[in-house]
């Protein structure tokens, strides 16, 4: 499997543990994604890219979550 396959896989990963998990942070993600950091990392930017993330920067800790609709 190529990189942008391993990366578009992770990112369906991310995808599937925000909606079972709702808003995180970035370490809880990383955490509880079975992918190395840099590729959650890389499918996280592939999410926000396509839309379907927001993220919010509170304090010391990036906050993630599914876009609505």
């Amino acid at each position: 499997m190529g990189i942008v396959e391993t990366i578009g896989e992770t990112a369906g990963q991310v995808w599937e543990f925000l909606k079972q998990h709702g808003r995180c942070s970035l370490n809880a993600v990383k955490l509880g994604v079975p992918a190395t950091k840099s590729q959650v990392d890389m499918a996280i930017g592939w999410l926000a890219r396509e839309g379907k993330i927001d993220l919010s920067q509170e304090k010391r800790s990036l906050q993630i979550w599914l876009k609505e609709g």
